[in-house]
């Protein structure tokens, strides 16, 4: 029997892409699976308005039309980059029955959709890479792996930590901070949450974390693991803490359990989490 080919729409939620990166993910894509794999990049991934991929309605329009488009298997955002709160209201009561049945995957600023999606146990949402990682440090391998868990769901592509029947979401620490307090912000009790960052200083990420450790649902948390927190700069005055005594000060502030360090981080080594549980799917 022929294999099915998969069909994965992208789509930019917040900032740009440019064309020539499509064109090297698509090769990528056919070099690693053929005829097994499309994708899609969707016309609003190359528009411009300002610094973001397209207005709020057309960024928010492209976004539903991949989602409900029963053709769709998984819709991959393509970029984070600031953006993706300023989507249309009520977006995700606009979404049908095809788009409960598709995986989302990508992650820092896309975790203001994946977040949403999850509260509304609308699909599957994954925290993973996305195209814009292939430029980093041994980006294709990123990719490759994005594409292993989205064509095959390939279970090696996972973050090591994840276990079937234990209830995980990854979260950049920033988009996480933003969210606790708004209706977007998903019941945290119960799951392992793996955290990460990129060119924060180190005290911003100390205040984001009391921001977050302050959620009553967070606080119910079976726990927090703490992923990389690259590029961050250097103050004028040392912080005094490292990253390690940072999270282990919130967690014992907040009554949370330490669960030490996760793979994930915004680097080609960016493990894939799905969100909920892999024994349940919720």
């Amino acid at each position: 029997m022929a294999e099915t080919t998969k069909h994965i729409a992208l789509v930019c939620p917040g900032g740009p892409i440019t064309k020539e990166l499509a064109a090297q993910t698509g090769e990528i894509a056919a070099a690693r699976f053929g005829d097994a794999a499309t994708l899609d990049f969707h016309p609003q991934c190359f528009l411009e308005a300002g610094h973001f991929a397209g207005t709020d309605k057309e960024r928010t329009a492209a976004f539903l039309e991949v989602a409900n488009d029963p053709q769709n298997d998984a819709v991959w955002f393509a970029r984070g980059g600031y953006g993706a709160c300023r989507l249309e209201d009520g977006w995700w009561s606009k979404l049908n029955e095809v788009a409960r049945s598709k995986t989302y995957l990508g992650y820092s600023d896309a975790g203001m959709v994946l977040a949403r999606l999850y509260k509304e146990k609308i699909g599957r949402p994954v925290h993973g890479p996305m195209p814009t990682d292939l430029p980093r440090a041994n980006g294709e391998t990123a990719i490759a792996r994005a594409l292993d868990f989205l064509i095959k769901g390939d279970a090696a592509t996972f973050e090591p930590n994840v276990k079937p029947s234990v209830k995980y979401v990854a979260f950049n620490i920033t988009v996480l901070a933003h969210l606790v307090g708004t209706d977007a912000m998903p019941d945290l009790s119960g799951h392992i949450i793996m955290l990460e960052d990129v060119a924060e200083y180190l005290y911003a990420t100390d205040r984001a974390l009391f921001t977050i450790t302050s959620d009553a649902g967070i606080r119910k948390a079976k726990g927090l693991m703490l992923g990389r927190l690259s590029d961050a700069p250097e103050n004028d005055r040392p912080f005094g803490q490292s990253e390690e005594e940072v999270i282990q000060y919130w967690c014992a502030r907040a009554g949370v359990r330490h669960l030490g360090r996760a793979d994930i981080g915004h680097d080609a080594d960016n493990k894939i989490v799905p969100f909920g549980s892999l024994a349940t799917g919720a």
